[in-house]
């Protein structure tokens, strides 16, 4: 799961995101990402409409799953980066993980958010308990 020091807080964040940032799109999701310099350490969001879904609980779990997917790769993402996934297709709440996985790779490759030494592989974070 992606640590709460690299999600987004309050409404007025994400603007900064959406005003300067550029898009990488691809059929059943969107990057909008940019650099800010202001911060230490990169954030991420997923939005996820209600027209993707009327029902909370599988927007819910499209939101979760992504997260999980950024939790794996926070190790690779050393840039302090704004990152808002936009969610276009409620299928990805039933996308087997590895598809979904490579999905949100995909998207942080072609933004070059993403480490040479980490594309294609998974970064291992270690918790401490």
């Amino acid at each position: 799961m992606l640590d709460p020091d690299h999600r987004f807080h309050g409404l007025n964040s994400l603007t900064f995101a959406y005003r300067r940032g550029q898009t990488v799109r691809g059929s059943q999701l969107a990057l909008k990402y940019v650099l800010n310099t202001r911060r230490q350490q990169f954030r991420a969001a997923v939005v996820v409409s209600r027209k993707v879904d009327k029902s909370a609980v599988v927007r819910n779990r499209i939101r979760r799953r992504i997260y999980e997917v950024m939790g794996k790769q926070q190790a690779g993402i050393l840039q302090p980066y704004d990152l808002v996934f936009t969610v276009f297709n409620a299928a990805l709440a039933e996308t087997p993980m590895p598809e979904l996985e490579q999905m949100v790779v995909s998207q942080l490759q072609k933004a070059h958010v993403l480490t040479p030494e980490n594309h294609g592989h998974r970064a291992i974070v270690k918790r401490e308990e």
